[in-house]
């Protein structure tokens, strides 16, 4: 089966495991080796399906509008170039995902995503370390 990534045309998947099994051959082990690794580092976030990614956990925003909602935590999402790892997490530091750019010298990091093209040119210990505090900081910016 054909799958283009969310950025390129949403998937109809409904469930991890159907996202993952959806996944191009090139990149499917990636993806299930990140989806593995959020789910056993940070197992008190719950699973989502969030505009066609894989998400993790959620936080509570207001924006100065009033208008609020609900968010993913982490997401996971196969793009047509890389795979990105969002880590949705902020504190009085700044952004979680900017402070890990020098120890993950292969990704691109913006604000709170983590792109890549293979999980095996990231350090996974680094990695862990991103959910674990991805997990526990709140949106606080």
């Amino acid at each position: 089966m054909l799958y283009t990534g969310p950025m390129k045309g949403k998937t109809n998947a409904t469930t991890h495991e159907q996202y993952i099994a959806e996944v191009e051959d090139r990149r499917r082990d990636d993806i299930q080796k990140l989806h593995d690794l959020v789910r056993e580092t940070a197992p008190e976030l719950e699973p989502t399906m969030e505009f066609g990614i894989l998400g993790y956990g959620k936080y509570a925003y207001t924006y100065a509008s009033g208008r609020s909602g609900e968010w993913m935590k982490i997401g996971i999402a196969n793009n047509r170039q890389y795979i990105s790892l969002y880590c949705c997490a902020a504190d009085d530091e700044g952004y979680v995902a900017e402070r890990y750019r020098g120890r993950l010298p292969k990704a691109n990091i913006g604000k709170s995503c983590v792109r890549f093209k293979r999980l095996s040119d990231l350090d996974e210990e680094v990695l862990e370390e991103l959910i674990r505090d991805c997990s526990k900081a709140g949106w606080g910016i």
